[in-house]
């Protein structure tokens, strides 16, 4: 898994920048209403309004009022977000006196956020195209479908992780660690999937 992960963090550290140089933009001047307002109102599409606005408000000078940008941000958090809790979840496949029922679950969990990773940033690099096709609308479509296929697969691999905690001998503290990231993660990457569907049922 450990080569894996260091493929992933390469893709990551490709889309730092979308969100540093926001961060930047924010400290250099406050967000304008209008930016704020445009996010505010865009994740009132998504299941967890209030987790969408504070997952994306510092970025409003980035976004503004752009729908591509808008859902290429939420990737971006998202995507980070899921990598340091597969990083947490890695780690704890060497925890002491972790139980061999719960090692082979984390184990499992970890595959899963992994393969959630290579799809959201595959949907990065999508989406990314999409603002290039020019006046080819099928090319435009096409990626989009694929954007928003494959960042559903990577909510049903966050989601998946937790199978394997199921059942009454998997309580503790390991299961209770893991499943509050992993909800977290899965909720973001929902709110993501949201605003990338949103954003293309506008252009269909």
């Amino acid at each position: 898994m450990e080569p894996k992960l260091a493929h992933l963090c390469h893709c990551l550290l490709l889309f730092l920048p979308l969100l540093s140089q926001s961060t930047i933009a924010k400290t250099l001047s406050s967000p304008n209403h209008n930016s704020i307002n445009f996010i505010v109102s865009s994740c009132h599409a998504t299941r967890y309004p209030n987790l969408c606005v504070k997952c994306l408000s510092s970025f409003a000078n980035k976004i503004r009022r752009n729908e591509n940008r808008l859902a290429q941000t939420a990737l971006a958090v998202t995507l980070a977000r899921v990598y340091s809790t597969t990083v947490y979840v890695t780690k704890l496949t060497k925890a002491r006196r972790i139980k061999r029922r719960e090692y082979l679950a984390v184990k499992d969990c970890v595959e899963n956020l992994g393969d959630g990773l290579g799809l959201l940033a595959q949907s990065m690099r999508e989406l990314r195209q999409v603002g290039r096709s020019g006046r080819d609308r099928d090319e435009f479509l096409s990626r989009l479908s694929n954007v928003e296929t494959w960042v559903s697969a990577a909510l049903t691999d966050e989601t998946t992780c937790l199978d394997g905690f199921d059942g009454k001998f998997m309580d503790g503290v390991v299961k209770s660690a893991i499943r509050r990231r992993v909800v977290h993660v899965a909720r973001v990457t929902s709110n993501a999937l949201a605003l990338v569907n949103r954003f293309a049922a506008r252009h269909k």
